[in-house]
């Protein structure tokens, strides 16, 4: 008897097994994509009569996604590294175990809440969540290979992620008593673009489900869609392009393309280590008896630990860290200020400085023991981030003299010693993009505010999570001006000379920021001219370095200046060069050079 099709041939049998598994590759993308339109639509819409329909189209869903990730892993189709073995099969059982308890066959045990959600409840749709952005994430790789310049490429992904984010807050059951396009859009908008600003009340008009989508928005904002995307992509499918290393060897700042996955992984870990630790910490040290429940306190001590790591300043207080009450947290104020400069410092640095410990801890460990000498040192901490470490603690001694002196008889006055401390400590990093407010506004004293301007146009630093025309631009312009007034035809700091396309990007970047912020102000004012100027430009500098202070006019913006505000934190999230560069058609290699002639310039 001849032998079935299946075990006739051993090329077809893997022919076959390959076509199943891409077949099921497929399908499960499918699955995760209607899984997160049906999450969608139940936690986004008012109950509806048909909620036992919905409530077995979900348990269908998911276990059929554990099964397709059950047959992924047997397949052996794809390469898997130990740590997905883990994850995938963690997956499995979660989604295994949930169906179950849904069908009432396990006995659910737990009864802690988080808003109104159910600890379980919560956690399965957060895992529905996550399924879905592997999903994306596989076919974001893809994305990167269009004949498509990255700088558009990025842009498009903030412009997405906020349409996106405008259509989930406009949920039903997002906010309270509703909200109009064009306030989804403004606070969509602040939340990705890590500002702050905000036109509604986040404690109030928003539901738990409006407010842990505002927090998803402004983790997603804070790292770049690219950087999650690029990260899970590669996670769960095991490989890059060459044409996908080309695209984030730029994006991340990594110069070695066989350290793309590397360096990925290790901004993420920062990230969650960085954002577990500071949660943890507020968690622990904040009263409990200002929260009504444990899962209260927790999701306080998570939004409020993600949006100062992401310099985002949302809160889910109606006066910040003002809020009666909290206004005393001095530990809580303290440890959110860290978590900003740990953000705002950027990821070249916090890798940078990773390398240089991980060689003297390896160097130091391969001498004692006697494996081989102690070897130099590389030149891994470079000009770029001494001149941020060096900028970034100039700023910070700055800011915190000037606000100590100032605001001594203002917002400091009657505090405690630590109190004093800590308030203009944090005063002072605040407005480095962060947007988080521990004393009222409206209070500060005119020089503060003048202060406040600089250090909010300045920023943070490059490859961060904040905005603004950050600390390495100003650094390299205020060296180019040192280095022209002492006649020298070059800048030169640390032993290195500064190259001339810096210098003319740094120029050019400090060029448009006037041209934007002027604008800016120009636009609201002519939209609504009974603002205060000084108000009015507060506001605009805090929307284009991502900021999120405001003197209180927020809400009594018109329609017209909201758009303003709106294209204003666009711009200053993902850089006005970076716009140029996008639409501004690249010049081909210049093979002339005409005659060289003098500007007089005083």
């Amino acid at each position: 008897m001849a032998d079935p099709f299946l075990f006739k041939s051993p090329d077809k049998r893997i022919l076959l097994a390959r076509k199943i598994f891409l077949v099921n590759g497929k399908l499960l993308s499918l699955l995760s994509f209607l899984a997160f339109i049906v999450l969608i639509y139940d936690i986004g819409f008012e109950s509806v009569s048909n909620e036992k329909i919905i409530d077995t189209l979900y348990n269908i869903l998911l276990l059929l996604i554990s099964l397709g990730y059950i047959i992924r892993i047997l397949s052996k189709s794809e390469k898997y590294s130990k740590g997905r073995y883990i994850v995938e099969i963690f997956i499995i059982l979660f989604l295994l175990v949930t169906s179950l308890i849904n069908l009432e066959i396990i006995e659910q045990r737990s009864s802690i809440t988080i808003g109104n959600l159910e600890l379980k409840t919560f956690l399965v749709n957060l895992l529905i969540f996550t399924l879905f952005l592997i999903e994306l994430s596989k076919l974001s790789l893809t994305i990167n290979q269009l004949r498509v310049h990255p700088a558009l490429i990025f842009l498009l992904s903030f412009l997405i992620v906020i349409l996106i984010g405008t259509g989930l807050l406009m949920l039903p059951n997002a906010t309270v008593n509703g909200i109009s396009l064009i306030d989804a859009l403004f606070t969509s908008a602040s939340a990705v673009c890590v500002t702050g600003l905000i036109v509604l009340d986040t404690s109030s008009d928003f539901t738990f489900l409006g407010q842990f989508i505002i927090l998803i928005l402004f983790q997603v904002g804070g790292l770049g869609m690219m950087t999650f995307t690029s990260f899970f992509g590669f996670f769960f499918k095991g490989s890059y392009s060459l044409h996908n290393q080309l695209f984030l060897k730029d994006y991340i700042n990594e110069e070695n393309i066989g350290a793309i996955n590397s360096t990925l992984v290790k901004i993420i870990l920062f990230t969650l280590i960085t954002e577990g630790i500071a949660a943890l910490l507020i968690y622990s040290v904040v009263d409990k008896s200002l929260f009504e429940s444990m899962g209260e306190q927790l999701f306080f001590s998570v939004f409020h630990s993600i949006s100062g790591f992401c310099n985002a300043g949302f809160s889910i207080l109606s006066n910040g860290l003002y809020e009666v009450g909290f206004r005393e947290e001095y530990t809580v104020h303290l440890i959110i200020a860290l978590a900003i400069i740990l953000g705002g410092i950027g990821f070249p640095v916090v890798l940078g400085y990773y390398n240089y410990l991980k060689h003297v801890f390896v160097g130091t460990k391969r001498m004692i023991t006697g494996e081989e000498e102690y070897k130099h040192t590389p030149r891994v901490v470079n000009v770029n981030i001494r001149l941020i470490v060096y900028t970034t603690a100039i700023l910070l001694v700055i800011g915190f003299v000037t606000y100590w002196i100032f605001e001594a008889e203002n917002t400091l006055k009657g505090l405690s010693g630590y109190g004093k401390f800590v308030t203009a400590f944090f005063g002072t990093v605040t407005p480095r993009t962060a947007g988080f407010n521990t004393v009222d506004m409206e209070s500060l004293a005119l020089p503060t505010i003048l202060i406040y301007l600089i250090l909010m146009w300045i920023g943070a630093s490059p490859g961060s999570t904040g905005g603004g025309l950050k600390t390495s631009t100003i650094a390299v312009a205020a060296l180019n001006a040192v280095s022209i007034a002492k006649g020298k035809d070059r800048v030169e700091v640390f032993n290195r000379q500064i190259g001339n396309e810096t210098l003319r990007k740094a120029f050019a970047v400090i060029l448009l920021s006037f041209l934007v912020i002027g604008f800016g102000v120009f636009l609201v004012l002519l939209f609504d001219p009974q603002l205060p100027l000084i108000s009015v430009a507060f506001e605009i500098f805090s929307a284009f370095s991502t900021v999120g202070l405001s003197l209180g006019i927020t809400g009594d913006l018109s329609t017209g200046s909201k758009i303003v505000v709106t294209v204003i934190m666009f711009l200053g999230r993902v850089g006005t060069l970076t716009v140029l560069v996008a639409f501004i058609k690249k010049a081909s290699t210049l093979r002339y050079k005409f005659p060289e002639e003098g500007v007089f310039i005083t």
